[in-house]
């Protein structure tokens, strides 16, 4: 079996198998087989969506902020849209808050 791990802080966090091989898993596990009928990529979210992305993710702008390597002050300024985030900040609130591909838009 051909399986990728991925690890996040060291720790084994998915495990990535060709589609044939996931379904003969299932087969195994006498699971009914997956049928994909449509592959829609989501939309990205945009920079307007900042405060709402992380909330939801139960963080405080200061955590974030903290987490980021920024002020507090300096989040409110980019939730506000006062302040572009530079691509290293971009990429930071992305991974703090789960967003792959984040494509931040005004």
């Amino acid at each position: 079996m051909n399986v990728q791990v991925i690890e996040r802080d060291g720790e084994p966090e998915y495990a990535v198998l060709p589609w044939a091989q996931y379904q003969a898993l299932l087969q195994a596990a006498g699971r009914p087989p997956v049928v994909v009928t449509e592959v829609v990529d989501a939309p990205k979210p945009a920079l307007s969506q900042l405060t709402a992305l992380r909330e939801a993710k139960g963080l405080s702008a200061e955590q974030l902020a903290r987490n980021v390597g920024i002020s507090p002050h300096y989040l409110g300024m980019i939730e506000s849209g006062e302040r572009q985030p530079d691509a290293a900040i971009q990429r930071a609130l992305a991974w703090h808050l789960g967003v792959d591909g984040w494509e931040l838009q005004p």
